[in-house]
């Protein structure tokens, strides 16, 4: 099955050595599933857009250090691909910003969160299951759109996880983001958040997350047979 990258941002420079860009961090998210993926990457926070829908299976819009609402150069075009690929009855997720941006697209609201910064482990309920993944976000989806189910959520974000039918589906948090990714973020990325919170996302490194069974529910959903 042919995915396509929607590769909304780049990694941390810093990082990229040792754990790659986005489209090798899902490649191995994605990937001991049983399923045989192929990624192609688009990098549309570059203006790389694909010019034909048909050749491409399913859809993956990646995180980003922008927010949904500010004013680049990728963001309409995205929005209006993300309407298109709705349009096509294709399967699509979307992980932190692409959570985000497909809610935007479809009528939701997106906000930068009053009460600061999530980042780290933390524990969601998604469809009755706990799941611990890990977060590097302020942003939030605080209106989710007409035909959105909220299917997960955390004592910090209300709308952590969003089902359109069978269709589309999207989360706030990062499973493709093991403790070293996390590490290296606080390291580099960590002016903005509050510290407490920062080291609360140290204490908490060494503790298990659920980053492989998420990896095998999105695999699931792209292969999911759809009429």
């Amino acid at each position: 099955m042919k995915i396509g990258l929607l590769q909304a941002g780049h990694f941390v420079p810093e990082l990229q050595s040792e754990l790659g860009d986005y489209n090798e961090l899902y490649s191995r998210l994605l990937e001991e599933h049983g399923y045989d993926f192929d990624l192609e990457t688009f990098s549309v926070v570059d203006m790389e857009f694909p010019h034909n829908l048909d050749n491409i299976d399913g859809w993956l819009i990646s995180g980003s250090k922008h927010g949904a609402y500010e004013d680049h150069a990728f963001i309409p075009p995205l929005e209006e691909l993300i309407r298109a690929i709705h349009a096509s009855g294709k399967p699509l997720i979307g992980i932190c910003f692409g959570h985000q941006i497909i809610a935007q697209a479809l009528g939701g609201t997106v906000a930068k969160f009053d009460q600061g910064w999530s980042v780290g482990r933390v524990e969601y309920d998604i469809q009755g299951q706990t799941f611990a993944l890990n977060a590097w976000h302020q942003d939030q989806v605080v209106q989710p759109p007409k035909g959105a189910e909220t299917v997960g959520s955390s004592s910090f974000c209300a709308h952590a996880a969003l089902a359109y039918g069978d269709q589309i589906w999207t989360m706030q948090p990062h499973p493709e983001f093991e403790s070293s990714a996390i590490d290296g973020l606080i390291q580099y990325k960590s002016g903005a958040v509050e510290v407490d919170r920062v080291e609360h996302a140290k204490r908490q490194l060494s503790a298990a997350n659920n980053n492989a069974e998420i990896g095998k529910k999105m695999a699931d959903f792209f292969m999911k047979e759809r009429a």
